[in-house]
């Protein structure tokens, strides 16, 4: 794994520390897990099949940084606001969906499109920023039961390992691949690749916080990551000519996670 990843993560919780124990800070920690799905260039744009079949499983630790819970000084930032760090892995199986795929007479595009597939392992390293508008924090720890919607911006810094193949032999064949991905793109020989890399992505998130017992939550949230690379997946073909595969990859994540309150 990249040397950048450690150096990310030990600034990260290193800060994390120095901050929360100069202000006296309160801090949480927590584990979630739940699907992914990664949205590329696998697959058709807004189609059903592609978003179920390239879903792939998410896993990671968070940390909390908590302005409100070991002091009594109330102001709009500290009872609304919580710094959130966390590092998390996630794998996705990427096969072609959709009307291509699908195509009667069953030609010779159909079946390379068909038999292509790949495997994307992601490890991302960040930092958000999260706020719940309706609900204060001291109020919300001190009512078991309660629910606290929130919202989240952040940024990541991610790992990705992507491999890239055919079922039908030697992928960079034109009687096995497309003409497509075999055309040379973003300095690569061809509009696919098997590759590592560290990229950068941004984060949004919807969600909500249960309050479970009086040290510790539930939460769910839905989050869309925006990477700035289009080789997340192994694929990208070239822009100039095939303009329908102009995005960025980007993936959307279900999370289901615990939250263990470790001071107040």
């Amino acid at each position: 794994m990249s040397k950048h990843l450690f150096i990310t993560l030990f600034a990260i919780f290193s800060i994390s520390n120095t901050v929360s124990a100069q202000s006296d800070l309160a801090q949480e920690i927590g584990i979630f897990a739940g699907p992914v799905t990664l949205q590329s260039d696998f697959g058709e744009r807004n189609n059903f099949d592609t978003n179920a079949g390239n879903t792939g499983f998410g896993i990671g630790i968070m940390h909390f940084i908590n302005f409100s819970a070991a002091n009594n000084r109330e102001s709009y930032f500290t009872e609304h606001f919580k710094v959130r760090s966390e590092l998390s892995f996630s794998k996705t199986t990427l096969k072609h969906f959709g009307e291509w795929v699908e195509r009667k007479p069953d030609g010779v595009f159909a079946q390379q499109l068909r038999n292509m597939h790949a495997s994307s392992s992601i490890v991302n390293l960040g930092a958000q920023l999260e706020f719940s508008p309706f609900m204060k924090i001291h109020d919300f720890e001190n009512t078991i039961g309660s629910f606290s919607p929130y919202g989240s911006l952040g940024f990541q810094i991610s790992y990705y390992s992507t491999k890239v193949g055919s079922r039908l032999g030697d992928i960079t064949l034109p009687t096995v691949t497309p003409g497509k991905y075999l055309t040379p793109s973003d300095g690569r020989a061809h509009g696919f690749s098997t590759e590592t890399g560290v990229v950068l992505s941004a984060t949004a998130a919807v969600g909500v916080h249960y309050k479970l017992t009086k040290m510790s939550d539930l939460m769910f949230e839905t989050r869309f990551q925006m990477y700035n690379s289009d080789w997340i997946d192994g694929l990208n073909p070239n822009k100039t000519i095939y303009t329908e595969n102009r995005n960025n990859d980007w993936q959307v994540w279900f999370n289901f996670g615990y939250i263990y309150y470790l001071e107040f």
